[in-house]
């Protein structure tokens, strides 16, 4: 039952969901995933005011953000779509990757817009915020049921999934026990979360810049050696992704459904897990933090899995009749690696996969802790925070020794029902995400260099003043 109605949902429900939305965005907006391309350099590391209290710098939402999008679906997820849905599966991705792009920048974009101001001076926004504040009060059962299935999603399925991908990866590579590596993994991200987001935050503003360059490096070592075969590789995915040539994988059908499944799972655009973490952000404007996230997309399915893709693809482990996902996950990176690096490229999978599922589950760990948030009045939710707590923890522990065919198909069905209420959501505030962005390329065209923003500017959007208070314009 559990596995027709996650088809059902792939298959047919969200596949038109995602592709409506992302190229519905893309086309309105004027494809401003690529026009504002560039400017995402000045937005990260221009003149800009310094954040204070417990609110985040832009760069710091975006390292936080790719903590959580950079992890097990990059290496183990990429592998899962090959065996399945043969090489084709991965144009798929790309394709889900440059239309999550637009759609990652207008869910942000709207998280920015209708965050709310904290007592000790920090911000929490996301769906639920976007959802009751932009959509009505009305429509507040929806925002209930989103953070609940982000809590379900995020908070223990995807947590699973992390811990499982870490701990087979150190067997595979050091031969350490399932249990011993949970329960290491369980103890120090005990000592990490009780410390909250700004600790988080700190710890993934150095892990995720180092893992993510370090791995894109080992990558182009690999594609050097490998650089004649780059372009029949590249033929491959291609003409897989259409049926084309030799039959591999599942088919077009799994191509599609495993690209479109892993590919979300990995850049998460749609599911509205980023806008969570890109509200804490202090930013000037709220599309400078849309602009910010929409590359985070990029990083993680355009640049990261592609590699992964192109080092199984190069190397000499994929075998196209095997469809079994146990022998096609993280083992299937760290094999192929190793067949172009040695043993020591098997190593460093094993290595960036702990740093990444670590990250991840940090990461993982603050959405649920924001979901308790908005469920919870203030006072109210300590209890439930907990006990949150405690069971991610323990998931980190049991999570290692689960079995993966049931963590992906529980982790597939609450996804999908997570992306159809946030996609759901964006539709409606479609209008009204444009009339942002509208905002901020006015003041582009006027010579201002720096757009800013503050509630009276568009008063019908029932903004929080607190959140986005008058500023001051700067000039070119």
């Amino acid at each position: 039952m559990l596995v027709q109605l996650t088809d059902l949902l792939w298959s047919y429900v969200l596949i038109a969901l995602l592709i409506a939305v992302g190229l519905g965005f893309t086309l309105s907006s004027r494809f401003v995933q690529f026009r504002f391309f560039g400017r995402m350099f000045s937005v990260l590391f221009g003149k800009k005011e310094a954040a204070k209290n417990g609110q985040l710098t832009s760069f710091q939402a975006l390292v936080l953000s790719v903590a959580g999008r950079v992890g097990g679906g990059n290496i183990a997820g990429v592998a899962v779509a090959i065996t399945i849905g043969g090489p084709g599966a991965i144009f798929w991705m790309w394709l889900v990757g440059l239309m999550g792009m637009a759609t990652s920048f207008f869910e942000c974009t709207l998280a920015q817009a209708y965050k709310t101001a904290e007592p000790d001076g920090s911000f929490r926004g996301g769906p639920a915020q976007y959802i009751s504040r932009g959509i009505g009060a009305n429509w507040r059962p929806l925002s209930i049921v989103y953070s609940i299935l982000l809590l379900i999603t995020f908070g223990v399925a995807f947590t699973g999934v992390q811990s499982y991908a870490v701990a087979t990866s150190l067997q595979d590579a050091f031969h350490i026990p399932l249990k011993v590596s949970g329960l290491a993994l369980a103890v120090v991200i005990a000592l990490i979360i009780f410390g909250g987001v700004k600790r988080i935050a700190r710890i993934a503003e150095i892990l995720v810049p180092v893992m993510a360059i370090g791995y894109l490096l080992l990558a182009l070592i690999v594609l050097v050696m490998n650089v004649t075969a780059i372009p029949h590789a590249l033929e491959l995915i291609v003409k897989s992704a259409f049926g084309l040539g030799p039959a591999v994988g599942g088919g077009m059908g799994a191509a599609i459904m495993m690209g479109m499944k892993r590919g979300l799972f990995s850049n998460e655009a749609g599911l509205g897990s980023a806008p969570n973490v890109a509200a804490t952000a202090f930013v000037p404007h709220p599309v400078n933090q849309g602009i910010v996230q929409s590359f985070s997309v990029f990083i993680d399915t355009i640049l990261l899995c592609t590699c992964t893709a192109l080092i199984i693809l190069l190397g000499t482990n994929y075998d196209p009749a095997s469809t079994n996902i146990a022998a096609g996950g993280v083992a299937l990176t760290q094999a192929s690696l190793a067949t172009h690096l040695g043993e020591s490229g098997r190593i460093f999978v094993s290595i960036a996969l702990l740093l990444f599922g670590f990250s991840t589950i940090l990461y993982n760990y603050y959405l649920g802790e924001n979901s308790l948030a908005f469920l919870f009045r203030k006072g109210k939710g300590t209890l439930a925070v907990m006990v949150f707590r405690l069971a991610v923890i323990l998931l980190c522990g049991l999570g290692a020794v689960a079995n993966l065919n049931s963590v992906f198909a529980f982790s597939d069905l609450t996804m999908g029902l997570l992306a159809v209420a946030n996609l759901t959501a964006l539709i409606m505030l479609f209008k009204k995400g444009l009339r942002i962005l509208k905002h901020y390329e006015d003041q582009l065209k006027k010579g201002i260099e720096s757009p800013v923003f503050s509630a009276a500017d568009l008063p019908e959007l029932n903004l929080d003043d607190k959140a986005w208070p008058a500023q001051t314009v700067e000039k070119k």
